[in-house]
């Protein structure tokens, strides 16, 4: 009897039915994450997500084996919009730097399962750190086949071998630094910045463009200077 193959949305489901975060303070973790990983990297091919499903290998049935890292770095893959991230479909390259920051329903059992699908499926970074209790810890590793080296706060400040990223612990937590040493920033900051930047660009063309108007004035035509 020959078996209706499964339909890809009902294998690879672009929700798991967990919520993004379980408190403000969590939420706040994983979209200044997102966000100023994206910031970092956009001159580069990467994608950077939050909470997006990550299937590693196709399957015939389900449950395909998944996780959905609180915030994942894809280098050498484009940007753009995905349901998930199915690992086949993108050159086979696994995501290389995964972030999981804790709420307070998540157990020990839970990140240990988590750390054995990371390591397994080929992540070469790993970094957990739980707002409340301000606990931190990683792993880390230069190719898939090497096993993973703990990463401890007697080990901050620490950086990133493949982001250069920067994390130090501090009276009020986790702080993450770009690699050119400034704090990672709020959302809105970032996006004040931006708009800063283009005021700049715009007022700069604005004086341009009166000065060029005041050479023509005087007869010359400032495309020959």
């Amino acid at each position: 009897m020959v078996q209706t193959p499964i339909p890809p949305q009902i294998l690879y489901p672009d929700s798991d039915g967990k919520p993004m975060a379980e408190n403000t303070l969590q939420y706040r973790w994983i979209v200044r994450l997102v966000t100023n990983l994206k910031q970092l990297l956009k001159q580069q091919v990467a994608f950077v997500a939050g909470d997006l499903l990550w299937y590693p290998v196709p399957v015939e049935r389900p449950p395909a084996p998944s996780q959905a890292p609180d915030a994942m770095v894809v280098l050498g893959r484009p940007d753009g919009d995905r349901g998930s991230y199915k690992q086949w479909e993108e050159d086979n390259i696994p995501p290389q730097v995964v972030f999981e920051i804790l709420s307070p329903s998540n157990t020990m059992s839970e990140m240990a399962a988590k750390q054995q699908f990371y390591e397994r499926y080929g992540v070469l970074e790993m970094y957990f750190y739980n707002p409340q209790s301000q606990d931190f810890w990683g792993f880390h590793r230069a190719t898939a086949q090497e096993s993973f080296k703990l990463i401890t706060p007697l080990h901050l400040p620490w950086t990133s071998p493949l982001l250069q990223i920067r994390f130090e612990l501090s009276a009020d937590g986790l702080e993450v630094y770009h690699p050119n040493g400034e704090l990672f920033k709020e959302p809105g900051d970032l996006f004040d910045e931006r708009n800063l930047a283009q005021q700049e660009r715009d007022r700069a063309a604005q004086e341009r463009d009166r000065a060029f108007a005041k050479l023509r004035e005087l007869g010359i035509d400032p495309e020959n200077l």
